[in-house]
């Protein structure tokens, strides 16, 4: 057993938590001037992203966006500004949070316009899984997170073996109709 083996690696919350700042652009709007929703499922996924490399310090790739609410139109020339951290860390998954504000340039106003959340997967170089390193939540909404995030993977468990048995039975019903015609 190595060293790394005996004394995992455990990260705070606080130390995957990560921010970044974008400016609405004409090109990042629909013809109404609001933000188009896939950019800023882009910007979400980008500050996720961040949030899981520095918890993981590997590679990261996207495997699922497990929920996310678009709660207010973000207007042509607001600052938007997105928080990311991780919720919790099972052997190479991570669920991230990403939470979303925009700020009127002219105003000053800032209003919370999304949430998400999104589940990244530690990999190498060569796309083989990497094992995460634990999480320690610290703070009571740190903790609740935590607590959330498992409640959500096993629903997204359970969802995916129930996707799996419809496929089959979906499968099963077109191969019993080709055989028959």
């Amino acid at each position: 057993m190595n060293e790394q083996e005996s004394n995992p690696i455990v990260r705070t919350v606080a130390s995957t938590q990560s921010e970044m700042t974008e400016i609405v652009l004409p090109n990042d709007t629909n013809t109404l001037g609001n933000l188009l929703g896939g950019r800023l499922m882009h910007f979400i996924d980008v500050t996720g992203a961040l949030a899981a490399f520095r918890h993981s310090r590997s590679y990261v790739v996207t495997a699922a966006m497990d929920h996310i609410d678009f709660i207010q139109p973000v207007r042509l020339g607001d600052l938007l500004t997105l928080k990311s951290s991780v919720n919790r860390a099972f052997t190479s998954s991570m669920e991230v949070g990403v939470k979303v504000w925009a700020e009127n340039t002219r105003t000053g106003g800032v209003v919370h316009v999304a949430s998400a959340y999104l589940v990244f997967v530690a990999v190498d170089e060569h796309g083989r899984l990497q094992k995460a390193p634990q999480l320690l939540p610290e703070t009571p909404d740190e903790i609740r997170r935590h607590a959330d995030a498992l409640r959500r993977r096993k629903h997204r468990e359970a969802e995916d073996k129930r996707r799996k048995e419809e496929r089959l039975v979906t499968a099963a019903r077109e191969g019993a109709g080709e055989s028959q015609a």
